[in-house]
């Protein structure tokens, strides 16, 4: 097997990186590197991301939107926000690309599983018409121009050239021999003199094309580049060796981005910090819904006007900490109305999927600890609690809202009077049709947000997280009472809300601080008045 081979697609560390094909034109830091290979693809990931719910009517929409509650009584002043500042359009271009950079460092820093994917436009989408026809244009062409007589390789020689650029950008700075052979063989002008006296053979050029291909392909493409080399129809060839190309692009891209990502994740709160602040900077008020954001929650942990001095700095310290718990937490059930904070908007999605987890989780406690509360001889039938608990998280899927949940409501709870009467016939528990009916009256009230055993469950599952993610130590954390059925469940979500949390206040906590300080200063000099 080719050295060079081994080099490029089968994972070998060399003293040379790969960094070199992806770089970025602005390469102020080693993680600029992602700023190209990002252009043309989708950042992406494989966790599953969901959509609210709450989109698909009006009605769900005031649902999702009436969650957020306002708190009456002492009025927060606004923070004076910056004075207006002028910027060039370069400076703006400048931060723009910083962020884009600063992006795909969180993405990779935040998430395991990242990788890049190629952007395919929606089906039946103008974008997707246009490619099409574009693409269909050009092949067209190509095959007419092929077929005269003599040939006319004018969209050939174009097509070759795309090719040979292609070669080029995945290659290693140690592939210097390769290069100059592609150079060599894949010479434009030595082809144009060919096809001037009729002596090019297209197919011939093709072959080689593969055969470099070959050797510098990850295995997953090994299947593809056997079936080009069985191809003999010049224009489905090269169509096969252009879309083999894109692939392989990303192939490197993955490859160097598992080779970075260590690296990665140790600088990238420094560098998250250092591209945020270029952005701020061209930013007349960068942080204005952040603001907005924590200062909502300013009145309600401060106790109507009981504010700390500015000089106290525990006691601020303390306040700062409480507020961002709470800020955090609104995060899991955001009121759509609300513009999102600027430095939570790179993970809106992420925070999203966990409203809809924690949402999930809470209904799916309610209704375990419901049965087994009116059905007392279950508590000790962890079987039961455990089979039920993984059918209500099926039933729950794409469930985040209580209009949906009143939809399915019925089905749940005949799903958990099912179980109930294979369990009592099981360990014959002697379950009556009186307490089964109980049973299926109060699970059908759970859709009421007020419902006590809900409204339990939802203040201990918040406690939990609260309790998690403003902790000044690593101590264990007791599950609930009530909730050891969801432990896995529970300590999955809590850890995921941990991580993001914790990267964001490690980013962002200094703006925070001093939002946060500005507000009460603000505040408890409204009181003394």
């Amino acid at each position: 097997m080719d050295d060079e081979r081994k080099d490029a697609g089968k994972n070998s560390l060399n003293n040379e990186s790969p960094k070199s094909n992806v770089s970025s034109a602005n390469e102020d830091s080693d993680m600029d590197v992602w700023g190209a290979a990002a252009a043309n693809v989708n950042i992406n990931s494989s966790r599953q991301r969901h959509e609210r719910e709450g989109a698909t009517s009006n009605g769900e929409d005031s649902e999702q939107q009436k969650r957020q509650k306002t708190t009456q009584g002492f009025v927060i002043p606004g923070v004076a926000a910056s004075p207006p500042k002028f910027v060039s359009l370069e400076e703006i271009m400048t931060a723009a690309n910083g962020m884009k950079n600063m992006v795909l460092a969180h993405e990779i820093a935040v998430d395991k599983n990242f990788k890049l994917e190629k952007l395919e436009p929606p089906e039946n989408s103008l974008h997707k018409q246009v490619e099409e026809t574009v693409h269909k244009a050009f092949w067209s062409i190509l095959d007419e121009e092929l077929k005269e007589d003599p040939p006319n390789y004018t969209q050939a020689m174009i097509l070759l050239e795309d090719v040979k650029k292609n070669l080029n950008s995945l290659l290693l700075p140690q592939h210097t021999k390769l290069k100059e052979q592609i150079s060599e063989i894949l010479d434009a002008d030595l082809i144009r003199q060919q096809a001037e006296k009729g002596v090019l053979d297209f197919q011939h050029y093709a072959q080689y094309v593969i055969s470099v291909m070959g050797k510098m392909c990850a295995p997953v493409r090994d299947e593809k580049i056997r079936e080009l080399t069985q191809t003999r129809d010049v224009i489905s060839m090269f169509k096969g060796i252009l879309e083999t190309l894109d692939l392989m692009k990303l192939d490197m891209a993955n490859f160097a981005i598992d080779i970075f990502r260590p690296d990665i994740i140790a600088n990238s709160v420094e560098y998250e910090k250092k591209k945020f602040a270029e952005f701020l900077n061209v930013q007349t008020d960068g942080l204005q819904y952040t603001r907005k954001w924590l200062l909502r929650h300013l009145t309600k942990v401060g106790g109507y006007g009981k504010y700390p001095s500015i000089e106290d700095k525990s006691a601020v310290h303390n306040m700062t900490v409480c507020i961002l718990g709470e800020a955090y937490l609104e995060l899991l059930d955001w009121d759509n109305s609300n513009p999102y904070p600027e430095t939570i908007e790179m993970d809106k999605t992420r925070f999203d999927d966990l409203g809809n987890e924690y949402w999930q989780l809470v209904v799916t406690g309610t209704v375990l600890l419901v049965t087994v509360s009116t059905a007392h001889s279950l508590q000790e039938i962890a079987v039961f609690k455990n089979k039920l608990k993984e059918h209500l998280i099926v039933l729950l899927q794409g469930i985040f809202t209580n209009r949906r949940l009143e939809e399915s409501i019925a089905n749940i709870s005949e799903q958990v009077l099912k179980e109930v009467t294979e369990i009592s016939d099981t360990h014959c528990l002697g379950i009556d049709d009186g307490t089964k009916l109980l049973i299926k009256g109060q699970i059908m009230d759970i859709i009421k947000e007020d419902h006590k055993i809900r409204k339990l469950v939802c203040t201990r599952a918040r406690k939990f997280l609260l309790q998690t993610i403003t902790s000044p130590t690593a101590a264990p954390l007791r599950i609930p009472p009530g909730l050891s059925s969801l432990q896995t469940e529970l300590t999955s979500l809590t850890g995921q809300f941990l991580r993001l949390v914790s990267h964001n206040r490690a980013v962002f906590g200094e703006y925070y601080t001093d939002i946060v300080t500005e507000g009460i200063a603000a505040a408890a000099a409204q009181a003394s008045e």
